[in-house]
C-alpha cells in the first residue's frame, strides 16, 4: 500500500466507525435506495459521502485494475460477468476498502 493513500486515507476516515459496512456509506461507496410510497424503488449510486475520499479511493483503484495479480483479477472478473467498468470499479474499491479496514482495526503492517 501506498504510504501516501495510507496517510490521508488514515486522515480522513473517522475512527470511531465500527464495520466497513458503517464505513463506506461516509465514503461514498454504498448505493443508495430511493423509493417514494407508490413509486417502484429503484438503486442508485450515492451523491453523498466525504468526495475527497471517494476520489482518493477511486482513482487509486482505477491504477490497480489494469494490473497483474490480485487486484486486477478481481475487475476481470467482475468485466467477465458483465459488469460495466464504473460499477467494476467501485465493487474493486469497496473490496480495498475492506482490506484496508481490516489492516488499520487488526493494527497490522
Amino acid at each position: 500500500m501506498n504510504q501516501i493513500y495510507a496517510f490521508q486515507l488514515t486522515k480522513q476516515i473517522k475512527h470511531d466507525e465500527s464495520s466497513h459496512d458503517r464505513l463506506a456509506p461516509y465514503c461514498g461507496l454504498a448505493p443508495h435506495n430511493r423509493q417514494s410510497e407508490t413509486s417502484i424503488s429503484s438503486v442508485t449510486a450515492s451523491r453523498q459521502g466525504n468526495k475527497r475520499l471517494k476520489n482518493l479511493l477511486i482513482f487509486s483503484c482505477n491504477c490497480l485494475a489494469r494490473t497483474e495479480g490480485r487486484w486486477g483479477d478481481h475487475y476481470a472478473r467482475c468485466r467477465e460477468r458483465g459488469i460495466p467498468h464504473g460499477k467494476a470499479l467501485k465493487a474493486l474499491t469497496r473490496k480495498r476498502l475492506k482490506v484496508t479496514y481490516a489492516i488499520m482495526r487488526d493494527r497490522v503492517p
